[in-house]
């Protein structure tokens, strides 16, 4: 572990706030920025550290595989080219977003680890989410090296017991979890023919699941199945589309398909941008 050996940004230069918005935005709760300003995150059985260096960002690999970090952070894609094609020409406000986040990007996750953290995520903010995920991989997670842990596997959850997966913090959210790990150890490959479905259908597949609806489905399928052309709503989106759209009084559900006829195939990668500038500027 010596040394911070992976560059980032070649293909997509990061700004400091893209990186903070990207690790700690809401997407992925794996990722925590330490007192020195170095963020350290786990991805599946992939565990690293990522520090500024300037004029760019280093990552040093603690545990698993180069390639596998190089994949959750999205290091093949262009993610300025992919801005570049949404409608930000006819869009002052999306304009104003994406110049304040330059390389703003959607970090690939394990599709199991995304919809269990989006499970833990019904009335809780990114804090406590971070918290119950956090707990789940002491509690039933493979330790990486000392004193990190990798997230459980559904069939290990599915052995645990309602009363234990509460320690957790997880409160009601238990139950949920423990009938979905259940539901998946009989089906193991019914996440991953979700994940091959388009949009439309993976979503109301996800849905069939106990304590999933709209936002999570769509918060699943966006961060953990590449599907960007979900387009996911919460209170923060809600007053973006209130404020800079006119959609005052819209449903989520209103909102969602507006937001994917506006922004079109790449509305996820819009949403981020809007969340974002909201979250930091909004107030």
């Amino acid at each position: 572990m010596t040394g911070f050996d992976l560059s980032l940004g070649a293909l997509s230069p990061l700004g400091a706030h893209a990186l903070a918005e990207t690790l700690d935005g809401g997407q992925c709760f794996r990722w925590r920025r330490l007192d020195d300003g170095c963020w350290r995150g786990v991805s599946g059985t992939t565990a690293a550290e990522i520090r500024e260096v300037p004029p760019g960002f280093r990552a040093r690999l603690i545990a698993g595989d180069a390639s596998q970090l190089s994949h959750h952070l999205a290091e093949d894609i262009d993610w300025h080219a992919l801005a570049d094609r949404l409608p930000w020409r006819s869009d002052a406000h999306l304009a104003r977003c994406i110049k304040a986040f330059p390389g703003l990007r959607i970090l690939r996750q394990p599709f199991m680890e995304t919809l269990l953290c989006f499970l833990c995520s019904a009335t809780k903010q990114i804090v406590q989410i971070k918290q119950m995920a956090a707990a789940l991989a002491v509690q039933f997670g493979r330790e990486l090296v000392p004193g990190i842990h990798a997230l459980p596997t559904w069939d290990r959850l599915a052995e645990a017991s309602e009363e234990r997966l509460r320690t957790c913090q997880l409160g009601f959210r238990a139950s949920y979890i423990l009938q979905v790990a259940r539901f998946f150890e009989s089906r193991p490959a019914w996440l991953d023919e979700t994940a091959s479905l388009p949009y439309p259908q993976a979503r109301e597949r996800l849905m069939e699941l106990p304590g999933v609806g709209g936002k999570i489905a769509d918060c699943a399928l966006l961060f953990g199945a590449e599907k960007l052309d979900a387009f996911p709503v919460d209170v923060w989106l809600l007053r973006a589309m209130a404020r800079h759209y006119g959609l005052d009084g819209w449903k989520p559900a209103q909102i969602a398909h507006f937001g994917r006829v506006h922004f079109g195939p790449l509305a996820g990668l819009a949403q981020q941008y809007l969340f974002a500038w909201e979250r930091r500027f909004g107030m």
